[in-house]
Formats: C-alpha cells, sequence, structure tokens
C-alpha cells in the first residue's frame, strides 16, 4: 500500500499506536487503519507504533509489518513504562502535521479519526473522542469512570472533558507544546486540555475489546486516576488543611467544656474511652494529611532525578524528529 502524498495533498497525519500484547488484536487493526488512510487519500498517512515492552509475540509482528510498509515506524520499549510514556514517545517521534492517538485494542473505532482530522481542517486545534456508550464495561467500571471524570473536574481548575480518554487529533501546534511538557506522572488528556486552543467533541461509540483482556485492572486505575488528581489539583492539600483545622478546633473546643466543667461546676469527667476516641481520631487526620503530603512530595522527588521518561531498545522505519 502507498500511503504517499499526492500534489494535492495537504500534509502528513501520524496515528501513534501504543501496544501491549495485542498481537491477537494487531492485523485486524492494521486492516481497519489501512482502510482508513485509503479512505482518505489527500493526506499522507504515517503509523507509529509503540512497542510497550510486550510479552507476548508483538513485537515480531509489528517488525514483519515495518518491513513491508515503509510508512510504519515501530519503537521498542526496553521494558513496559506504561501506556502514558508510551503516547509520550509516539509524540515525541512524530513530524505530522496532524498527530493522532488510539489504543491498539479496538475499542475505539479507527474510522473516527476521519472526523476529527475533519474537525482540524475546520480549524479546530483539538478533535477529541467523547464516548456516548461503552461496550462490554463492568457496571463498576462504567460508574467509577463516570463520577471519576465529574469529579476531577470539580477540583481542578482546568476544564477536562468528561467521557474522554486519549482517542483524539492534535495539530502541530499543540503538539510541540505537549512535548515540552516532561512531567514523569502524566494525565495526557489533562495536559492536553491544560494547553488550551480550541478544542471539538467527537462523539462515538466505544465498541467492546476485539480480542485479549484488558491491560488497566483495577490497581492501574487507581494509580492512574490518583496521578490525574495530584498532577492537575492541590485540592487534596486543601481538604487535608480544612480538616486539620475542624480537628484542632474541634480539640480546642472539648478542652474548654472540660475545664468549664471542672473549674466552675466541680464536675470531673471520668472516660478513657472518650480520650482514646479522641488520640485515635486525631491520629488518623495527621496520618490521613500526612499521606496527602507524601503524595505531593514523592512526585517532586521522582521529578528531581532527571531520569528519561522512558528508554528505547530500538527503532523500526525511524522518522526525523524536531
Amino acid at each position: 500500500m502507498n500511503y504517499l502524498p499526492s500534489v494535492e495533498s495537504r500534509g502528513v497525519v501520524d496515528v501513534i499506536v501504543p501496544i501491549f500484547n495485542e498481537q491477537e488484536t494487531l492485523p485486524f487493526l492494521w486492516g481497519r487503519l489501512s482502510d482508513v488512510a485509503e479512505s482518505c487519500p489527500r493526506w499522507c498517512w504515517r503509523f507509529i507504533f509503540v512497542n510497550d515492552g510486550s510479552r507476548d509475540e508483538s513485537a515480531r509482528v509489528l517488525d514483519a509489518l515495518a518491513a513491508i510498509h515503509p510508512l510504519c515506524t515501530v519503537i521498542h520499549f526496553s521494558r513496559n513504562f506504561g501506556h502514558q510514556m508510551a503516547v509520550t514517545a509516539g509524540l515525541d517521534h512524530s513530524e505530522g502535521d496532524i498527530a493522532c492517538i488510539i489504543d491498539g485494542d479496538l475499542q475505539d473505532p479507527p474510522e473516527v479519526l476521519i472526523q476529527m482530522i475533519e474537525a482540524i481542517e475546520g480549524g479546530y486545534n483539538v478533535a477529541y473522542g467523547q464516548r456516548t456508550q461503552r461496550a462490554g464495561e463492568s457496571a463498576f467500571k462504567l460508574l467509577t469512570a463516570k463520577w471519576f471524570y465529574r469529579l476531577l473536574s470539580m477540583m481542578t481548575s482546568i476544564e477536562i472533558p468528561v467521557d474522554t480518554g486519549d482517542f483524539r487529533a492534535m495539530d502541530r501546534q499543540v503538539v510541540k507544546v505537549v512535548r515540552s511538557m516532561r512531567e514523569r506522572h502524566r494525565f495526557i488528556r489533562g495536559m492536553v486540555a491544560w494547553v488550551g486552543f480550541r478544542s471539538k467533541a467527537v462523539h462515538y461509540a466505544r465498541d467492546a475489546r476485539h480480542m485479549g483482556v484488558t491491560k488497566y485492572p483495577f490497581r492501574k486505575m487507581v494509580r492512574f486516576a490518583m496521578d490525574a488528581l495530584y498532577s492537575f489539583s492541590d485540592v487534596p492539600l486543601r481538604i487535608a488543611g480544612y480538616v486539620g483545622g475542624i480537628s484542632a478546633a474541634c480539640g480546642f473546643l472539648g478542652i474548654g467544656y472540660i475545664l468549664l466543667q471542672a473549674v466552675v461546676f466541680a464536675n470531673y469527667l471520668p472516660g478513657i474511652s472518650a480520650v482514646l476516641f479522641a488520640v485515635l481520631a486525631l491520629g488518623g487526620v495527621q496520618l490521613l494529611s500526612v499521606g496527602v503530603l507524601g503524595q505531593y512530595v514523592g512526585r517532586l522527588f521522582e521529578q528531581s532525578k532527571g531520569r528519561p521518561l522512558y528508554v528505547i531498545s530500538g527503532i523500526r522505519n525511524p522518522v526525523s524528529v524536531d
């Protein structure tokens, strides 16, 4: 297949696809991506696959694909660095006029990329996919995702669209700004929202996973949610301060009440249980506050090391970058 631009070509579209253990899905994914590219010949299409330390045969399948199609770039990580780092590597190696991000599990339909590109052509800087339906997901995941995005919107100073993922298209201007943001704990959909510019929602129904199992178990979901919250909000710190202030005020009121009973009414209030309860409650508040503070300090510590965000073990069909 030839995706080189014609004389009338408007430029280059880079499609960034993070891959982790998707050997069964890759042939179907490539087939649909190829169909999308052929249906939009006014752009030159490149595909940047980032192998995030896959433990199956994904690396072999990707290398075979790169050997046949010179416009397919394959980036191999030295180990699993995580989805957000894989997307970051794809953006770092993108040189196109438009960069699109899509997961490799085929839950986000590649055909929607055409609508996103049309939005960019219409003058928008970002076109993001907004889910109207989410097939194949448990009620628990649907409920937690719904409330997570709404809670995050209330606790951050930037407007992060609800019911969205990293499925989106961005023009070169936005990509350059996002590439300059090198924080370790990354929440890319929030980073793109922070950048600003004109954005448009493209509504679509998310499909069930084509094959295999989810790569985001509950533990990773919680960690990702914490990265999002602590990266874009200081509300947890303020809540800890408020709770500490309220606890201190209640303590002083309690001391005043005990002194009043003892001095004025000569009524000494026994109650070791009440004392223990107060000590445990205040100790819990203090530990909670220290834990929240530790999350922010830990992130500063990680950032101060200056380590690379990811390590590449090899690249097939590399592209030149800025």
